[in-house]
């Protein structure tokens, strides 16, 4: 039985802003380690036979906080979308495939999502920043603050949680995207492909 998949422009780019209110200071709460530095390869969209997936959470404006979708320059695309009481989930698909791979969970969460998925790419690697809160669609802060990175096939996600903080305004990338860094205000994260997120 063949499935039906859904079409999206290889050159279509999703954007939402991040929401955040409030001023608290960052406290880092853990950092994985940081993901494969692998080239992309065949076998990077193995499995690539699965719909894209769209967020479960009520939307009746304009815009599409609870989604996004980036391309990247050999043609691969990168889709997000926020689960209720699960977290936030990600899809990739190959330059030349109509298909998506499986949906996996980048974090889970039972708070509610805040409004926004960042997603960015430069070059081979992907950055992603998402914000969490207790009656955080009401314009309460955010308590949890995701920023995760992905380099070459996508397979594995380097997050890096910090809680009681308003969310990273602004990512850049130096060296060819080996090195990403997230601000807000003052206030600095840094990741390479190296070493992973900075302690």
């Amino acid at each position: 039985m063949r499935m039906k998949h859904l079409r999206v422009p290889a050159g279509t780019l999703l954007f939402a802003a991040v929401v955040a209110c409030g001023g608290q200071d960052p406290t880092t709460a853990r950092t994985s380690p940081a993901p494969s530095a692998s080239k992309p390869t065949a076998t990077s969209t193995k499995g690539a036979s699965y719909e894209l997936r769209r967020s479960d959470l009520p939307w009746n404006g304009t815009g599409d906080p609870y989604n996004a979708m980036v391309g990247l320059d050999d043609g691969r695309r990168v889709a997000m979308h926020h689960r209720r009481g699960k977290g936030l989930f990600e899809q990739h698909s190959g330059p030349q495939s109509d298909g998506w791979t499986r949906p996996r969970l980048i974090y889970g969460t039972k708070t509610e999502a805040c409004q926004g998925i960042h997603l960015q790419a430069f070059g081979e690697t992907v950055t992603v920043t998402a914000d969490f809160g207790l009656y955080c669609s009401d314009g309460e802060p955010p308590m949890e603050s995701i920023a995760a990175v992905s380099v070459g096939n996508l397979h594995t996600w380097d997050h890096h949680l910090t809680r009681g903080f308003d969310g990273w305004e602004r990512v850049s990338a130096g060296d060819g995207g080996r090195e990403i860094t997230f601000r807000r205000g003052s206030s600095t994260l840094r990741w390479s492909r190296a070493n992973g997120f900075s302690k």
